[in-house]
């Protein structure tokens, strides 16, 4: 059986303490049609008394989601237990629609939904995500400015960060803990200057920073956009921002991003905010900590776009966000 036959052992062990049986090759593979034999490598399995017969994806061979489902009962029908498809990698909308479909999967390392067994570890990566102690915003905000930072510097002094975007020593002291606690930077000093290294590249310090991290956006309102004030808030964020590095059409109502203090000044100056929109109206959204931690943009910045909608669950939002994820700086 092939390395992701052992890879999905090795998860069912991590993940529900089951000592699971060697996955062996399925006897009556060979009744099966060319075309799925080309498309799989199929193996049985017995998980908590239940017989399975895994579907492995063949890496050399690009399965259509689309037909999946139809292929798996193919599977299922000739071996009278159910049939698990078995991928290496499966983005978010792909694993939406396949849960939609009742369509039994397995990512090893990643996730795993097993209607027939009454096994879905969604919320066990939700409880995971929850558990793991998320950044302060403005441990967030230096982060993010250091990864999108060009050219890329492995090396970089918090305290000029931290005062391009307006904090003081104390909060600079307490990100910069922070981010050597959570394993994404190592401090040391030169003279009298505190340092901070990251010792993977960005996308990968990137990639291990996302359970820490969380979507910016602390409120979002409605405001009639009248006035001088109302006409361009901030930069342009959600929807807006994202259909300027995607096909993503525009919304209806174009969205900016602001700071709690950007909001004050715009209802001390007369903006008043809106029971539900209106004609003309604008979506704003309260952030957290600076919508401008690139600058010279028109938009928010990529990465704290991302976390503002990787929870959103239309697909055109995450297929958007896989183009953006392609024109990062990386």
């Amino acid at each position: 059986m092939p390395t992701l036959a052992t890879a999905v052992l090795r998860y069912l062990h991590e993940v529900l303490g089951i000592e699971a049986r060697a996955v062996k090759p399925w006897a009556r593979a060979n009744e099966l049609p060319y075309f799925l034999r080309d498309a799989f490598q199929f193996g049985e399995l017995e998980l908590l008394g239940q017989p399975l017969v895994l579907a492995i994806g063949r890496a050399q061979a690009k399965q259509s989601l689309s037909e999946v489902r139809t292929w798996l009962d193919k599977v299922q029908a000739l071996a009278g237990q159910p049939a698990v498809y078995v991928t290496d990698a499966l983005a978010s909308y792909d694993r939406r629609r396949l849960i939609e479909q009742k369509v039994p999967f397995i990512v090893p390392g990643n996730q795993l939904y097993l209607p027939d067994l009454g096994l879905d570890l969604r919320e066990y990566f939700r409880q995971r995500a929850l558990a793991t102690e998320a950044l302060s915003p403005s441990a967030q905000a230096m982060l993010i400015t250091a990864l999108l930072r060009q050219p890329w510097q492995s090396d970089w002094q918090p305290s000029e960060i931290a005062v391009a975007l307006g904090y003081t020593p104390m909060t600079q002291s307490r990100a910069v803990k922070e981010l050597t606690a959570a394993g994404l930077a190592t401090a040391y000093t030169v003279g009298r200057s505190r340092w901070l290294r990251m010792e993977l590249p960005p996308e990968q310090v990137w990639e291990r920073a996302k359970p820490a991290l969380r979507t910016p956006v602390r409120r979002t309102v409605w405001v009639a956009a009248h006035g001088t004030v109302a006409r361009r808030p901030g930069r342009l964020a959600g929807l807006s921002a994202l259909a300027r590095y995607s096909m993503l059409t525009e919304p209806k109502w174009p969205v900016f991003a602001l700071t709690a203090a950007d909001w004050k000044a715009a209802t001390d100056a007369g903006v008043r905010e809106l029971p539900e929109p209106e004609a003309g109206a604008q979506e704003w959204q309260l952030w957290s900590y600076s919508p401008a931690l690139v600058p010279d943009a028109s938009t928010v910045d990529p990465l704290s776009l991302t976390l503002s909608l990787q929870e959103n669950a239309d697909d055109r939002i995450q297929l958007a966000l896989d183009e953006l994820k392609g024109q990062l700086p990386w």
